[in-house]
């Protein structure tokens, strides 16, 4: 596979880069606090994208599409908790035909309104400081709840913002709006968080797809391992033994086990994202706002707070993990944001000459942690820029960041799961697609250091340095990390009691 264009130097770097540099590192956070302006915007950052074969039984026609926003989440973060942004569009991007363009997006747009609950002090009726009023929290809408969040869903064909549009329906009486549950305050206000945010879960009609998908947004528990404090501490982890140690897999803290997120999920028939003969589709997800914004200092209510206008900008991506995090430059991160998948040349020269990579060699040259130097690194392109040849590389494809799925790959039943997916021999893992339960790093450690040169994929065997190819990042992933039907992910962490 010849190294030609700019793109796929961005592709080399990716891997070159995030993943030379995660052999020192313990598991990355896939896309936490990224970017300088997306730190500002917390409710707009995409923390983890997935796409793949849904392995519920039964479902198994069917691709499951999550879309994490809202990191770091505190589950006793209130008064105010973690609603997304009403001013934002959040996107689910589909490319399925291999050419770096969107042919099928799927938008979602937020309302949060105020109940104002109002309780009786002295006579005089005073609205309420909490978005909870004492009341039951066990249905759809329930009235224990103060302020109500729901969200509408449009799915657009073609291009983004200029291509048909047509509302996503429930397939259970027809609306048009659809409830998000409330974050797990606590086990208190809301015994039972799991059944109560069952009950959001969607049988949804999508217009031109004949099969109903289903859909879920709500609060989840993070479903990344990382240990951030000491990867962002210049690397500050022992370094990786030379000889494999299985106990090194689950030798790091995972500074996540604490944190929840907020997951946008879809369950769509695979025949409705496919087209055609083309079985392998691309995917990613944005965030986007407004461009201008007017702020009230003194409003008469939440609606007078803020006002948005203009066309809307996008300023958060995210398709393969740990791209803008650990490969583009601190000056370039927000434009990565604001960038599409056709536009990725822009940022070649990270990719060409990589900092990572050379920053891990001079920490840990000495215990072994050497990239190869096959030049270009067409294995590392083959993974982040094309798909691999044979395994989720379109027909006619324009190398381009993105997440790629083989739909024609069957899945693979919770429990036989292979967590280092393709490498390990199981073809419905990563990098075909995203489960949840793959181990991004370890697979990325294990491919940097030359995994797919001893596989001769895109590079000989003699491509690969000399040692051991079974480096780990110490955080430990797997699929008994998760549920075995749709959401998937698993039940938010309770803000209280104190564990």
């Amino acid at each position: 596979m010849p190294f030609t264009s700019s793109r796929n130097a961005l592709g080399a770097a990716l891997l070159g880069a995030l993943l030379a540099g995660a052999c020192a590192a313990p598991a990355f956070a896939s896309s936490h606090r990224e970017a300088p302006f997306i730190t500002r915007s917390p409710k707009v950052d995409g923390t983890d994208f997935y796409m793949f074969r849904s392995y519920e039984p039964g479902r198994d026609k069917f691709v499951t599409l999550i879309a994490n926003y809202v990191p770091l989440q505190d589950a006793y973060g209130g008064p105010n908790f973690f609603a997304l942004d009403p001013d934002a569009l959040y996107e689910i991007h589909i490319d399925n035909n291999g050419d770096a363009k969107e042919d099928l997006t799927f938008q979602f747009r937020f309302t949060n309104t105020n109940k104002d609950g109002k309780f009786s002090v002295g006579g005089k009726q005073v609205a309420i400081p909490l978005v909870i009023n004492g009341g039951a929290i066990n249905s759809v809408n329930p009235p224990g709840i103060n302020v109500r969040e729901t969200y509408t869903v449009t799915v657009v064909r073609g291009d983004r913002r200029h291509g048909s549009r047509a509302a996503v329906s429930n397939a259970d009486g027809g609306a048009t709006v659809f409830d998000k549950p409330i974050d797990n305050i606590g086990n208190k206000a809301i015994p039972d968080y799991a059944g109560y945010a069952a009950k959001h879960v969607y049988n949804i009609n999508i217009p031109g797809c004949g099969t109903p998908a289903r859909m879920f947004v709500g609060q989840r528990k993070d479903s990344f391992a990382v240990n951030l404090g000491e990867t962002f501490d210049l690397i500050n982890i022992k370094a990786p033994a030379v000889e494999f140690n299985a106990n090194a897999e689950k030798a790091a803290r995972d500074d996540l086990a604490d944190k929840n997120v907020t997951s946008i999920e879809l369950e769509v028939a695979s025949a409705c994202l496919s087209a055609g003969a083309e079985p392998v589709i691309g995917g990613w997800t944005t965030a986007s706002l407004r461009q201008g914004r007017l702020l009230n200092p003194t409003p008469k209510n939440a609606a007078d707070a803020s006002r948005e206008g203009g066309a809307w900008v996008q300023v958060s991506r995210l398709g393969m993990p740990l791209v803008n995090e650990l490969v583009i430059g601190l000056k370039d991160k927000d434009r990565f944001n604001h960038s599409a998948p056709s536009g990725d040349g822009q940022f070649a020269d990270y990719v060409t000459n990589p900092t990572l990579p050379a920053l891990v060699e001079v920490l840990f040259g000495a215990a072994g942690a050497k990239a190869p130097t096959n030049f270009p690194r067409n294995d590392l392109v083959a993974v982040f820029l094309t798909g691999i040849q044979g395994v989720n590389q379109p027909q006619q494809v324009k190398a381009s960041e993105m997440l790629r799925l083989n739909t024609s790959v069957a899945p693979v039943a919770m429990g036989a799961q292979k967590r280092l997916g393709v490498i390990d021999g199981d073809a419905a893992g990563f990098p075909n697609g995203r489960r949840p339960g793959d181990d991004v790093v370890d697979i990325a450690l294990r491919v940097v250091m030359g995994k797919l040169c001893m596989l001769g994929i895109a590079c000989a065997p003699g491509d690969a340095p000399a040692g051991a190819l079974r480096f780990t990042d110490g955080a430990y992933l797997d699929d008994s990390f998760f549920n075995a039907a749709f959401p998937y992910l698993k039940t938010p962490l309770a803000g209280s009691p104190q564990q």
